[in-house]
């Protein structure tokens, strides 16, 4: 049976050489998670109207992102990670 890989990539690499994994929050729903699950995304607004950029110097131009971490289920629903088949399931047709 081939080893099973997920149809996306998650950007953590584990530090802690052994012991607990850190769990963390997630943003939408406030669940526990495993901090290697999450999916890393920002939140914040930006400025799309030329005509604004043009007018104000970037120099004056703050806008707040912050990091939110998501769990896989919200991840799915929001639609920052589409659900697709992995190796072992696509063997199996």
């Amino acid at each position: 049976m081939p080893i099973s890989t997920v149809p996306y990539k998650r950007k953590y690499a584990h530090t802690k050489s052994r012991g607990r994994e850190s769990t963390v929050v997630c943003g939408i729903c406030g669940r526990q998670v495993p901090r290697y699950k999450t999916f890393v995304i920002r939140k914040g607004f930006r400025i799309t109207d030329p005509t604004i950029l043009q007018q104000v110097d970037k120099r004056f131009i703050h806008t707040m992102t912050r990091v939110i971490r998501i769990c896989p289920a919200c991840a799915r629903f929001q639609g920052v990670v589409k659900p697709g088949k992995s190796v072992r399931k696509k063997h199996l047709r």
